[in-house]
């Protein structure tokens, strides 16, 4: 799908200019669950009426979506009213001057690796993707300050696959989730290509940052990459 830098676009990346607009976004990026006002209002320290108002201007802007449900979970006469909460938009924003369309391209590339015979295609690009995410992660492994080369690789693997876009979040148990897919419409068109190349490039990040211990699996789900990494 191609992008243009249309007014709303431009729109949109300018409202996140205002610094309180701009915090209140990425409070709402970076929670799993929905974000109501009072949690804005606690987390920034600001008023329920700035904070409403500042959480609909980004709905305005298509950065956020707004729902309503109660969070007691409460039904019925006396449950009170739903309240109005907000995540961040699947539509994501791009703008460029002048135009570039690497969408375009990157559909052309993968509607032809897909045709290749015999897999061909995307065994070499599943190769191709190995070879950049291990040079990634021995470049990463490889600037590590030598004080800090016995402290464990784990925070390594977040800082790679976080400065790549992938919005890492471990758990308590080692896992790691990434929360966002940065192919975006090019990997809901071509899957079967994207997530294989997704797959063989943290191969090679896990590798070359020397994570013996951690396994790669392919776990699609919806609101998040198709890549777990367990440790």
């Amino acid at each position: 799908m191609e992008r243009h830098p249309t007014t709303d676009q431009i729109d949109a990346v300018a409202a996140l200019a205002e610094p309180t607009r701009r915090a209140l976004y990425e409070l709402v990026a970076a929670s799993d669950d929905a974000v109501g006002r009072d949690d804005a209002v606690t987390a920034l320290g600001i008023s329920r009426e700035l904070a409403a108002f500042h959480l609909d201007r980004l709905v305005a802007a298509g950065l956020l979506t707004p729902e309503y449900r109660r969070r007691s979970g409460r039904t019925g006469p006396g449950a009170g009213r739903p309240a109005k909460l907000y995540r961040r938009s699947e539509h994501g924003v791009e703008v460029s001057f002048p135009p570039r369309h690497y969408d375009r391209a990157a559909d052309l590339m993968a509607t032809a690796l897909g045709r290749v015979a015999d897999g061909a295609g995307l065994d070499a690009l599943a190769r191709t993707a190995r070879e950049a995410g291990h040079a990634l992660g021995v470049e990463a492994r490889n600037s590590r300050a030598d004080g800090d080369k016995d402290t464990g690789a784990a925070p390594d693997l977040i800082e790679v696959l976080a400065h790549a876009g992938y919005e890492p979040r471990a758990d308590a148990a080692g896992t790691v989730c990434l929360r966002n897919c940065p192919y975006g419409s090019v990997a809901s068109d071509h899957r079967d290509v994207t997530c294989g190349m997704n797959v063989a490039w943290a191969e090679g990040v896990v590798d070359g940052l020397g994570l013996a211990d951690v396994e790669v699996e392919l776990a699609p789900e919806p609101g998040r990459c198709c890549v777990i990494f367990h440790g």
